[in-house]
């Protein structure tokens, strides 16, 4: 099973997020988190494979909890979810390895296409 910790500070998108990673065949949401605090306690507590990662936080930007992980040696892979379309936010997001970016809002099947790359 992909384990994936959901970090979306909306709770209704969080929601359809966790029902979405459940509907998809090999995948299990492993935590919920509505704040860069929350994503970083659940990865202390919790083993996870693939982050569905809002970039805008309440308590900060999603690229500096990635930056964040990512020195402390945490290879999870990244989906970056976002309203945003800053080309700079992309670049970076990049270099620290987001493999895919979904622009909000976003339906199961764009999920589920997105989870046969993961797997493949």
């Amino acid at each position: 099973m992909i384990r994936v910790l959901v970090v979306e500070d909306d709770p209704v998108a969080a929601d359809a997020h966790q029902l979405y990673v459940g509907r998809v065949p090999g995948f299990e949401v492993a935590a919920v988190a509505h704040s860069r605090a929350e994503a970083v306690r659940a990865l202390d507590r919790t083993e996870v494979d693939l982050l569905l990662l809002d970039l805008y936080l309440p308590d900060g930007h999603g690229l500096q909890l990635l930056r964040s992980l990512r020195a402390a040696g945490h290879g999870a892979d990244v989906i970056a979810v976002t309203s945003a379309r800053d080309l700079a936010v992309v670049r970076e997001g990049v270099s620290l390895g987001v493999v895919q970016y979904v622009l909000k809002p976003f339906t199961y099947p764009t999920l589920r296409d997105l989870s046969l790359i993961h797997i493949s």
